[in-house]
């Protein structure tokens, strides 16, 4: 089982200007509104409240960095297409978000989190296209596969793999996951520590 050893908060910011010197690779967190995103940062770290959870959507507002194992940084992005927000709030996020994926040399794979038990959302594939349409690398992770059976997530797989055909020449890495269960964990993990290695020959 891979397992983190050291995991610490660095900084929260509204700017990526402001962000840690980018000389270690680094992986974005993001997903819609209670897609289970802290759950799942808690679990890959080991720590239960590493990323503070939270029942109430639209709690991570700020760019959140965390250093593991002194090796990379994970950062936990706010949620999109919460809708109690309002439209000027969800502006600023949008673009606090966009010039961070942008700019951030040092940015290795965002990770959008998508939940397994839902068909193709709107809110997920817009931003799936504007990843791409920026060509940064993108893998996903189906969360909360623990709370229906596997036939049921890879039809969900399968209707993404079907509505990104027409715009997408491969299907992203992905993974299933459950914060419950810590199923995941080990692939995931094991996913970055490859382009870890990668970034170092780089």
């Amino acid at each position: 089982m891979k397992e983190i050893k050291q995991a610490e908060f660095i900084i929260s910011n509204t700017d990526y200007k402001k962000s840690p010197e980018p000389n270690l690779p680094e992986y974005a967190f993001i997903g819609r509104s209670n897609v289970g995103k802290s759950s799942l940062i808690n679990m890959l770290a080991g720590r239960k409240s590493l990323a503070k959870t939270s029942g109430r959507p639209g709690k991570t507002q700020l760019i959140n960095h965390f250093l593991m194992d002194k090796r990379w940084y994970l950062v936990d992005l706010p949620g999109y297409g919460y809708a109690k927000v309002s439209k000027k709030a969800q502006a600023e996020w949008g673009s606090m978000i966009s010039e961070y994926l942008k700019n951030r040399e040092n940015l290795v794979c965002v990770f959008v989190l998508i939940d397994s038990r839902l068909e193709p959302q709107k809110a997920d594939l817009e931003f799936i296209n504007f990843v791409g349409a920026n060509q940064l690398p993108i893998a996903f992770i189906f969360t909360k596969a623990d709370k229906q059976s596997i036939n049921k997530t890879q039809k969900v797989i399968s209707a993404y793999k079907k509505t990104l055909k027409a715009s997408w020449e491969e299907f992203p890495p992905h993974f299933i996951s459950s914060a419950t269960s810590g199923a995941g964990k080990n692939e995931v993990l094991g996913f970055i520590e490859q382009l870890n290695d990668a970034f170092d020959k780089a």
